[in-house]
């Protein structure tokens, strides 16, 4: 309110002093021509009354004005139709140009909301294509596996002296492979959530789930993994009901069982509900953990920190995507690590209760 008032004057100053040098000359010539005091007074201070009433109003109309404006820049580009009309040609040409800078503005918006939605089509189209020779792959794989099965012990090639067999090597190799379209698979959607995520409001399915459920269907489908690189599950079941949405809070527990699988060379993965807690979700691993100083940035789009340079395929959108989701879940994420003894991350995915006022 005093930045307005002490505006208000600074903007009328000519006419304040204009009319106090007026006011002075009416009193001056009143006075040499011999009026009695007591009326050029009088005189003075209706002139002064009718002036301050005058500017008062003036003052009103000057913050309503404000207001309005106000009101029109907030809600920009698409309410400047109500602009208050303007007071002379440098204000009319001032809003002409703000009109003219709204309506490119809600070009530029519908461009890149039309560019997005042909990028957001043509990544949906690329997923769905580059899935089908990934699944004929998985399919030859095991049927070269089958085959591989199938012959008996004794024919084909054997191993050297005090080394692996043939059948092993290969068994290994068809392990390695597998893994590795799993890999491909899990970036394949890593780059379909990435470009939804920002924009899952209108995906969200929110209502009551039986956490139990969710954390096995993770579970399940990181279970070759877990056979693969032979580390240990521990898993005590979730009897919790949470509200949340099925299939972003899923893409969450598969990004954190991934990260968990990949830093956990032996060892064990628990996962439980915290002791005391309801509705808070521990996954702990005995990996190599992560650094102090990369604690705090974890969740920082593009970090990959210690850990992510020394493994050389680390993107760091992971935990960053994790975090988004929680957020707009309504959830809670963080983490707890020390270097060569593993990390925990804790999920609360408990909601305040909202009350009317």
């Amino acid at each position: 309110m005093t930045h307005m008032i002490t505006t208000y004057l600074k903007k009328n100053r000519k006419p304040i002093l204009f009319y106090l040098v007026f006011l002075a000359m009416f009193y001056l010539v009143l006075y040499l021509y011999g009026v009695r005091a007591d009326a050029l007074g009088y005189a003075v201070f209706l002139s002064l009354a009718t002036f301050t009433v005058l500017g008062l109003f003036d003052l009103w109309r000057y913050q309503e004005r404000i207001k309005t404006i106000g009101e029109a820049f907030r809600n920009m580009p698409y309410e400047l139709g109500s602009l208050p009309v303007p007071l002379d040609i440098p204000e009319e040409k001032y809003q002409e140009e703000v009109r003219m800078l709204g309506e490119r503005l809600v070009a530029q918006e519908n461009d890149s909301r039309r560019s997005r939605q042909e990028m957001l089509d043509f990544y949906g189209l690329w997923a769905h294509q580059i899935k089908t020779p990934l699944a004929a792959m998985n399919l030859l794989l095991q049927s070269a596996e089958a085959r591989e099965d199938a012959i008996p012990d004794g024919i084909g090639n054997e191993g050297e002296p005090g080394g692996e067999s043939g059948g092993d090597k290969d068994a290994k190799t068809f392990q390695k492979m597998r893994m590795e379209l799993f890999k491909t698979g899990q970036y394949v959607d890593m780059v379909l959530s990435y470009l939804r995520a920002e924009d899952m409001s209108s995906d969200l399915l929110l209502k009551e789930y039986s956490l139990d459920e969710i954390v096995r269907q993770a579970v399940r489908k990181y279970s070759g993994m877990f056979i693969l690189k032979k580390v240990r599950l521990e898993y005590e079941p979730c009897k919790e009901m949470v509200l949340t949405d099925e299939k972003w809070l899923l893409f969450v527990l598969e990004q954190l069982l991934s990260n968990a699988l990949k830093y956990t060379e032996k060892g064990s993965i628990r996962i439980r509900v915290e002791p005391g807690s309801h509705g808070v979700l521990l996954i702990e691993d005995t990996g190599i953990g992560i650094q102090a100083e990369d604690l705090p940035r974890v969740f920082e789009k593009g970090f990959t920190g210690y850990n992510g340079r020394q493994d050389k395929k680390s993107t760091g959108i992971g935990l960053y995507l994790c975090r988004m989701i929680c957020e707009k879940l309504n959830h809670t994420i963080t983490i707890t690590s020390e270097p060569g003894k593993g990390t925990a991350v804790r999920l609360d995915l408990t909601r305040k209760e909202m009350r009317h006022e």
